[in-house]
């Protein structure tokens, strides 16, 4: 393969800074569980290697495990395994056209999805705090991370009437701090919008007949929502209140 002019070291730090599936000082460990939590297979992203500077590791998930590669880089470029490229973008290009890699058991992983490290909405509710979901692409282009992250659930809830207090099924949308509610789950219009910036305190209620409830309280209306299990009501509470804690530290 042959190599384009590479100008310098600062040239090639400058290209990492830039590179959207570069996470800099990424664990192994770490790496591994973002991979095998958010990931899917064929996910990759490239690392600093705690084998000493200028050497890097791209991981790799294969179906139900993580594979690592070294990458060294040189001032003519990188080298990855027998071949070597002026630059990641060069790198970038090759994989897409030919994403095959052989593992140290001789079988073959395909480089699908870069894994972005830049996030919109960071999650600290999971004990390993991970990305947004991995946008498939194989290109720079693509890395645009508006994929939807672990900040955003949706699912059937059954919810009270406002005036009549009867019980009916609705579905819920929650993206960023709109947290919204139509009559059918393909319905193309919510019934509703609640805005969780204006929403005081989210918490399991007990005042129903009912099992695995929930409110919202909002100064005009507190709503009073029921999931089928409580697992499901104790995710909803805690992405909710997630959201309240962001609002509050961006006041």
């Amino acid at each position: 393969m042959s190599l384009c002019s590479y100008e310098s070291t600062e040239d090639t730090r400058d290209e990492l800074e830039t590179l959207g599936w570069y996470h800099y000082d990424l664990s192994r460990h770490a790496a591994e569980a973002l991979l095998l939590s958010n990931g899917s297979d064929g996910s990759y992203l490239l690392r600093n290697s705690n084998e000493g500077e200028s050497r890097f590791a791209l991981s790799v998930r294969a179906k139900d495990s993580v594979r690592h590669f070294h990458v060294i880089r040189r001032d003519s470029g990188y080298v990855f395994g027998f071949n070597q490229f002026a630059t990641l973008q060069d790198f970038l290009n090759h994989f897409a056209n030919q994403p095959l890699l052989g593992s140290d058991a001789g079988t073959l992983i395909v480089l699908k999805c870069p894994y972005p490290w830049r996030v919109e909405e960071p999650s600290i509710y999971e004990s390993v705090r991970v990305h947004t979901a991995i946008q498939t692409g194989r290109t720079v282009n693509d890395l645009v991370a508006n994929a939807a992250s672990l900040g955003t659930k949706e699912g059937f809830l059954i919810k009270q009437g406002a005036i009549m207090k009867n019980w009916k099924q609705r579905w819920f949308t929650l993206n960023r701090y709109d947290l919204k509610y139509f009559k059918e789950r393909m319905s193309e219009e919510p019934i509703r919008t609640l805005d969780l910036r204006a929403c005081s305190a989210v918490q399991f209620d007990y005042s129903q007949d009912r099992v695995n409830c929930f409110c919202l309280v909002f100064p005009e209306r507190t709503f009073y929502l029921c999931a089928k299990t409580g697992v499901e009501a104790d995710e909803w509470i805690k992405i909710l209140r997630w959201k309240l804690s962001q609002t509050r530290k961006n006041r």
